[in-house]
């Protein structure tokens, strides 16, 4: 009878110990602008997030090779409102003017979309495999997904909380050299 107990004794710890190790993985903690591969649910790369962060994404244009950068915040909700969008020429693929309740401006030979309520709880993206270079700017540092995530490949963009796990899957875009 003593030698059940005392089995039960070195069980009860090991459950415990095994159920925090799971708990540490397994629970999202922390909020970030998630790149995740299609709309597989797997995460190529992230930008851990404070709430309410802004964020831009800068690519070159296929048609007129000038940059195109488009701005976003994350919203209470933790969906993706982009605000304002910035480009050099008017071309192809590109607006010619405000929608309602937005302001178009030309500032230093640049057109700019101010004043932008577009919400999206995720959009998807395919990563330039040519002249795109598509780039985050975080922070006011730049950081190429080139070299984070393989040029050419879709990826959905969305806030997300991640769990430790995922966070040592995914690749944590500032520590990429810019």
């Amino acid at each position: 009878m003593k030698k059940r107990s005392s089995n039960r004794k070195k069980v009860f710890p090991l459950l415990f110990i095994l159920t925090v190790i799971a708990i540490i993985l397994f629970i999202p903690i922390r909020q970030g602008l998630v790149f995740e591969f299609q709309d597989t649910g797997r995460i190529l790369a992230y930008i851990p997030f404070s709430k309410e962060d802004k964020f831009k994404i800068k690519y070159t244009h296929s048609i007129h090779l000038s940059d195109v950068v488009e701005s976003y915040q994350v919203t209470k909700q933790g969906y993706i409102q982009q605000y304002e969008l910035m480009y050099e020429d008017f071309a192809i693929g590109m607006p010619e003017n405000a929608s309602k309740g937005e302001v178009f401006e030309q500032i230093d030979g640049k057109y700019f979309i101010k004043n932008m309520n577009r919400v999206f709880p995720s959009f998807d993206l395919r990563t330039g495999q040519v002249k795109a270079n598509h780039t985050v700017i975080y922070k006011n540092n730049e950081y190429p997904l080139a070299k984070s995530i393989q040029p050419g490949t879709w990826v959905r963009i969305k806030i997300e909380k991640l769990n430790l796990l995922q966070q040592l899957k995914g690749v944590n875009i500032l520590e990429q050299q810019s």
